[in-house]
């Protein structure tokens, strides 16, 4: 190629060896960066409109336009604004949890306390009308939160978009609002957001949606693995319902391998016609509906295909996935790419190997089970508690959170029963910080069973809430004078300390009032074995009899 020199007539053109001619322009217009970057955030795989579809792609000058419609079309996710924006994989190289989604609820699998057996619960039919309105979905990992949502944007004829709370912000929340409601005044169509980890929005970034939700410019869809009353503002949770899923059976999380299988040996053809799940950007869209896989009967034999995958290493991914169809179909996976003459025993220990605990330190499995290690050792049933401990330091809990909560413990629950307790923790505490794990699990241990074995008192515990609460209602009453300190002369003339008498003084019992007068003759600190307050359940005293005392009869059964 030969440059003409720009000062030359000719500079509008670029001479190639051939001679023939290749117009440029000489001065192109100006591009606005920020108009380019805007419609790229809010570019939609939905149908353009008209008067895009009608615009020339050449400029004005008669240069073409380097438009998106130039270039080869690619099929894309854009199910959100900007940054949320992904290519889709190849069908073949997507993970099998999402190649296989279920797009109806006739195919969805679990939740039927939500749901119904059947689908023909009162909230399926409403999900079918389109009236299910904004909601939150909580749930644990791998129990069909964004699933559902999807399901839930088809049967509503609504033009779907997705964001996940840790890529998006607010400004991407706005952007598809103002979408919304263009689409709303001129086509009357209604846009679902779907906020996944709507939790990881701060309480300011929630507030956001309040207007939006309240007018009906949007129906909002958050899903969560956190507790929405932790988590998320009351005034959105006023305007969400919450659906609460749960983890799958074994028998369900066996029903999604075996449509996971048949759906992969479909043959060929059959698979070519199964729209992809990254495709769904706008459930309005007809789309051709996948092939039934609603193959319900077990197997009967290792699978025509994958002669390895037999029913023991169905049964055996069900246990470990734990309720969790994600995990379940990551390892169907792992075994489908094994070699067909692996043993099933080799299969089962790569699956142990892979096997992570689900355990959150700062999620509601955290606070649940040191719950449940608290109320084991409160009801003196040491093989609970050491269970309860077990499974936190294997799960990788921090060692001295749980001594932390052991030292509530000897005061709260052990107090007055046993002295001895507090030091105990103290000393259990002390070990966590100085040695670690995994020595410290010893200690733990010790703590724990002397903990769970020791006689309960909460008379300390409960007279301090008494007195606390006799502290608030009002907190003006003055010292007594005779109780007061007077290091003074004149805090003497004022009769400080006036009239009290120094017990050690005394060769015999003596008494002060020390309470004010307001409160004379309230008691606080019960005494030991007054059970003032206290309920008596027969029932409940019957069932520990039979349970824990050997069907004999409690020693404290008052005498009839």
């Amino acid at each position: 190629m030969t440059r003409v020199p720009a000062s030359s007539p000719e500079s509008a053109i670029t001479i190639a060896d051939d001679d023939t001619p290749d117009p440029i322009p000489v001065d192109p217009p100006p591009v606005k960066l920020a108009s380019i970057f805007q419609r790229k955030r809010t570019r939609d795989v939905a149908e353009p409109s008209s008067s895009q579809t009608d615009r020339d792609p050449t400029s004005a000058s008669g240069t073409p336009r380097h438009t998106a419609s130039k270039r080869p079309r690619t099929t894309s996710s854009t199910t959100t604004a900007g940054k949320s924006t992904t290519q889709s994989q190849p069908h073949s190289a997507a993970p099998l949890a999402h190649r296989i989604r279920p797009n109806t609820l006739s195919e969805f699998v679990g939740q039927t306390q939500l749901l119904g057996p059947g689908s023909e619960s009162v909230l399926a039919k409403q999900l079918r009308d389109g009236r299910i309105g904004s909601c939150i979905l909580w749930g644990p990992p791998g129990t069909g939160k964004t699933t559902l949502a999807r399901i839930i944007a088809r049967h509503a004829n609504a033009i779907f978009k997705e964001l996940s709370a840790t890529a998006s912000g607010t400004a991407d929340v706005r952007v598809i609002v103002d979408e919304a409601k263009r689409q709303l005044s001129l086509t009357g169509q209604r846009t679902i957001l779907f906020l996944d980890e709507i939790h990881r929005f701060n309480r300011s970034q929630q507030d956001v949606f309040l207007p939006y939700v309240e007018q009906g410019q949007i129906q909002l869809i958050g899903a969560t693995t956190e507790n929405p009353s932790f988590k998320l503002n009351s005034a959105l949770l006023s305007r969400c319902r919450v659906l609460v899923l749960e983890l799958l059976t074994d028998a369900e999380i066996e029903t999604v391998l075996r449509r996971a299988l048949r759906r992969l040996e479909a043959p060929k053809d059959a698979k070519d016609s199964i729209p992809q799940s990254s495709q769904v950007s706008d459930p309005s869209v007809t789309l051709t509906p996948s092939p039934p896989i609603t193959e319900e009967q077990p197997l009967s034999g290792p699978s025509s295909n994958f002669n390895h995958i037999t029913p023991e290493i169905i049964s055996c991914i069900a246990s470990y996935a734990a309720g969790d169809a994600r995990k379940a179909l990551s390892f169907l996976e792992l075994a489908i790419s094994s070699p067909s003459d692996t043993p099933s025993e080799a299969l089962i220990q790569s699956f142990k190997k892979s096997l992570i605990t689900a355990y959150d330190r700062t999620g509601d499995p955290h606070y649940d089970m040191i719950s449940a290690l608290h109320k084991s050792v409160r009801g003196s049933d040491g093989s609970a508690a050491l269970y309860w401990l077990a499974r936190m330091l294997t799960a990788g809990e921090d060692p001295v959170y749980i001594a932390r909560r052991l030292v509530v413990m000897a005061s709260e629950d052990i107090g007055l029963a046993n002295n001895n307790a507090l030091s105990l923790a103290i000393a259990t505490l002390t070990a966590c910080q100085n040695i670690g794990m995994p020595e410290c699990r010893i200690n733990l241990a010790h703590c724990v069973a002397h903990f769970a074995e020791s006689p309960k008192s909460t008379r300390s515990y409960e007279a301090y809430n008494q007195a606390e609460k006799a502290a608030k209602e009002d907190a003006t009453i003055p010292v007594p004078l005779h109780i007061r300190n007077a290091p003074t002369k004149l805090m003497k003339d004022l009769h400080y300390g006036e009239g009290y008498a120094y017990n050690p003084d005394y060769a015999h019992p003596v008494h002060n009032e020390f309470l004010p007068p307001e409160l004379k003759n309230r008691t606080f600190l019960l005494m030991e074995g007054d059970n003032s307050g206290k309920m008596w359940d027969e029932e409940s005293l019957k069932q520990w009899e039979n349970a824990q005392n050997g069907g004999k009869p409690w020693p404290g059964r008052p005498s009839s």
